[in-house]
């Protein structure tokens, strides 16, 4: 359910094209990528920040811009999976899983 969360989440901000879930068990998660009008991927590159060794979380206040806001960072917060621009309007803080851009 989380990584569909995410998946969704990264449709609604454009770097992924289709988000299909198979109901079968083992459920299954299809995500098709999104390209430009010259045919290149809008995902030029992932950075991940929280690590199952190594959890970093953010406040309300640290949750700033990816690459000028070209770019986006991608909380899991008790409001649920946010982007760095919705913590910010909803004043949320939380575990920065990462950033993508």
């Amino acid at each position: 359910k989380h990584i569909e969360e995410i998946a969704t989440k990264l449709k609604e901000l454009g770097f992924v094209e289709r988000v299909e879930v198979s109901k079968k068990f083992p459920a299954q998660i299809e995500v098709t990528l999104s390209y430009d009008a010259h045919g290149n991927h809008k995902i030029t590159d992932v950075k991940r920040i929280s690590k199952p060794g190594r959890r970093m979380y953010v406040g309300t206040t640290d949750t700033h811009s990816v690459k000028n806001g070209l770019g986006a960072r991608i909380l899991s917060t008790p409001k649920g999976i946010l982007s760095d621009r919705e913590a910010r309007k909803v004043r949320a803080g939380g575990e920065n899983l990462f950033e993508i851009w």
